[in-house]
């Protein structure tokens, strides 16, 4: 049976189709944007993972070391993101999400207690965003060498010090990747200039590879060149 015309709100009808569309749009943007960049997350967890960088460089391979080397690999992809507008914000914010969501899942699997788990994250949100401000203003060439890297607190200032000589990148990797341990000869070298050659291949990328959620990371320290991009897409 047929509802009477004059008695059919057509206008109203279209609105509430047209504002439906809408939402079904809006919500297959959000999730192809969530796919994107869980790939971008995958591959830098997967490119943190490479032995070179335990090997070659002398981070520790504990949970600890192995979390630093992802916060640095997510923070390297986000900065080169951050030219891209709205949309790359987007998916910045979209990684951050994910690897907190990672952490979280990996706590409750090590069998951390509920209670705990939120403040443990919470701590690695805090770790996060520290870390990557002392790499912005090490790279932006706001830190000189022996200054103040992460939380605010200095190390090394004193005149003649290892620390004191070093670069501001250097100094950054220093204490948010090495922390107190020491580094043998050469391996803080090495891990910085993996750094500055990832950041160089990062931002040579088309912006559109990126936000399709591709990245290219270079060959991690002892790893020779390959051929070709590499892809970050979750199986």
């Amino acid at each position: 049976m047929r509802a009477p015309p004059d008695t059919v709100n057509v206008l109203g009808t279209i609105t509430k189709m047209n504002f439906l569309s809408g939402l079904m749009g809006h919500a297959k943007q959000r999730a192809r944007e969530r796919d994107q960049a869980l790939s971008l997350y995958v591959a830098s967890v997967e490119q943190a993972r490479r032995p070179g960088f335990y090997t070659d460089c002398g981070v520790a391979d504990t949970l600890d070391g192995r979390f630093d080397l992802i916060v640095l690999h997510v923070y390297l992809v986000v900065r080169t993101l951050r030219p891209a507008g709205e949309q790359g914000k987007r998916l910045a914010d979209l990684i951050f999400k994910i690897m907190m969501d990672d952490m979280d899942m990996n706590l409750r699997e090590m069998g951390v207690g509920d209670l705990s788990v939120g403040k443990r994250v919470k701590a690695m949100a805090r770790a996060f965003y520290g870390r990557a401000a002392a790499y912005d203003a090490a790279l932006d060439g706001e830190v000189a060498p022996g200054a103040a890297v992460e939380d605010g607190t200095e190390k090394g200032t004193e005149e003649g010090t290892e620390e004191g000589d070093k670069t501001g990148l250097e100094a950054a990797l220093s204490r948010n990747i090495y922390g107190a341990e020491t580094p043998e000869s050469g391996q803080l070298a090495r891990l910085t200039d993996y750094v500055r050659r990832a950041l160089v291949a990062l931002e040579r990328q088309p912006a559109d590879t990126l936000l399709t959620g591709d990245v290219a990371f270079p060959p991690a320290p002892q790893e020779p060149a390959v051929a070709g991009p590499q892809s970050g897409a979750a199986e």
